[in-house]
């Protein structure tokens, strides 16, 4: 129950599910790892990306003793999910589920939208997740490439942006979407360009809150969540340049991530 909720991302894309279950749950400790030494994951091959995925998620559980890992990078879910959970010996929560289903409990015509990287699209893992909902809806997707290494620079407004995600989300728009899943947990840094681009009749939908309730639901059906009166700890760690990843990462995220630690993993799955 003391022990720390895990999470990893390929960069800073995750900290938004960081940002919501902080919130959420103010008592519980929170480990979280940039992979910014191998982003971006999106338009790796996903052999690449699940065995990223492993090495972090088992760094995770045996480095940070993490009671739950949370995968708060699209690709990565759509790589290596079912394979994390057959190997962890602790819950391993996604944002694909979630993220599909808050899509489909806010569209209101039944046509809705999901953007990712390149591997997240390609995976068709939001067409099964949305499928899996059972909800009579039609999906269009589409692959975003590029909008992570903006967020990755920094950059989340401007007109680089604008131009890139008027191309990018054109098949979107011309679906007539009334909800868009922004299927990466970068894309909710992107959010005032893309409503703009979008339009006011379409709902953005990020996976961040969705994921963060996950969290509690599940942490308390196992009695893993704290229950005493305090502030949790909240532990960053990236794979890149330290210094850079918390100089970007507390604009995105906030003053609790005013110091990161280089991630040095001690222990791989089959260490004893």
């Amino acid at each position: 129950m003391d022990r720390p909720i895990g999470m990893f991302d390929s960069g800073f894309g995750g900290l938004t599910v960081a940002r919501a279950t902080i919130d959420l749950l103010p008592a519980e400790d929170v480990v979280y790892i940039g992979d910014t030494g191998r982003y971006p994951y999106g338009s790796k091959p996903l052999t690449d990306v699940r065995r990223y995925a492993h090495e972090l998620a088992w760094s995770l559980v045996k480095d940070y003793d993490a009671k739950a890992v949370v995968v708060a990078c699209n690709t990565a879910t759509a790589a290596g999910l079912d394979d994390l959970r057959a190997e962890l010996p602790v819950p391993i929560i996604d944002v694909v589920a979630p993220g599909a289903r808050a899509l489909v409990t806010t569209t209101i015509t039944g046509r809705v939208g999901v953007i990712g990287t390149v591997g997240t699209i390609a995976s068709g893992a939001y067409l099964r997740a949305v499928n899996e909902t059972g909800a009579p809806v039609s999906l269009t997707s589409a692959a975003c490439p590029g909008f992570v290494e903006f967020v990755e620079r920094g950059q989340t407004t401007g007109d680089e942006v604008t131009v890139l995600a008027e191309r990018l989300l054109a098949p979107i728009r011309d679906a007539g979407v009334d909800a868009l899943l922004l299927g990466c947990t970068h894309y909710p840094f992107l959010a005032r360009t893309l409503s703009d681009v979008m339009g006011p009749g379409v709902t953005l939908v990020s996976s961040a809150d969705e994921t963060a309730f996950e969290v509690m639901h599940r942490l308390g059906a196992l009695g893993l969540l704290r229950s005493d009166d305090r502030i949790g700890r909240h532990r960053f760690v990236s794979s890149g340049d330290v210094e850079v990843f918390r100089e970007l990462g507390e604009r995105l995220l906030g003053p609790e991530l005013d110091h990161t630690e280089a991630w040095r993993p001690r222990s791989g799955p089959s260490a004893s």
